[in-house]
């Protein structure tokens, strides 16, 4: 692990221990003097290409700090977030609560359309999500991008994070839309633009695609997001 690079193996633990790895290099000398930003892979269990994508991005950004052939803009990675729901290959943590539906924006509500999008007792009662809000509050990130899979799109919430998804959809020919088209109570985007004013993307990768496609979609658009001038 090149030494530049912060990494903890248990920045976070879920509901039943187990540890949650985050990455980050935020410290000054990256030649970007501004916040960094957020990505994280596995808030769902069943969605392997988020997972997928966010490892194939920590590469890269590995390979990038041994060569020092690009600048990279100050960033917190967290390849897998739901790593009990990911062992399964279920969308809920081991509590079976949807952690993008649990998190604590003036929005949440109890009601679930079905088991698999349960909210949670009650909003922020995740260790995942706790660890997550803590994050967000402690680092201020100037954007929050996280990683799934179900109909191919890039979707942000909050008007200023429309120009940074524009650049991540680039060579993908997905959709750039504000609206997922339907509502997402307590979720991620939710809480990250409500309470926080922080804009935030939603990469939606084709459902069960071939896991080798995946980096190769979205390489360009990180790579122009996390080099390029600004946001």
């Amino acid at each position: 692990m090149q030494a530049n690079i912060f990494h903890q193996s248990s920045w976070a633990t879920t509901a039943i221990g187990t540890p949650i790895e985050l990455y980050k290099k935020t410290h000054s000398g990256s030649g970007f003097s501004e916040q960094p930003i957020l990505m994280i892979g596995g808030v769902h269990g069943d969605e392997p290409e988020g997972v997928r994508l966010a490892n194939e991005l920590l590469k890269w950004l590995q390979e990038n700090e041994k060569t020092r052939s690009q600048m990279i803009r100050p960033w917190i990675l967290i390849p897998c977030i739901n790593p009990d729901g990911f062992a399964k290959n279920q969308r809920t943590n081991s509590n079976g609560v949807d952690l993008n539906r649990n998190f604590p924006s003036s929005d949440w509500n109890s009601e679930a359309k079905a088991p698999r999008y349960y909210p949670g007792p009650s909003p922020g009662s995740e260790r995942e999500v706790q660890a997550l809000v803590k994050l967000i509050e402690d680092e201020k990130p100037q954007l929050i991008v996280h990683f799934h899979s179900w109909e191919p799109c890039v979707v942000y919430t909050g008007s200023p994070g429309q120009k940074a998804a524009e650049i991540l959809a680039t060579g993908t020919g997905y959709e750039c839309r504000e609206d997922i088209g339907y509502p997402t109570p307590g979720s991620l985007g939710q809480y990250g633009w409500i309470e926080h004013k922080t804009p935030v993307i939603c990469i939606e990768e084709q459902e069960s695609i071939d896991l080798d496609k995946v980096w190769p979609h979205f390489r360009k658009g990180l790579e122009l997001l996390l080099t390029g001038g600004s946001i």
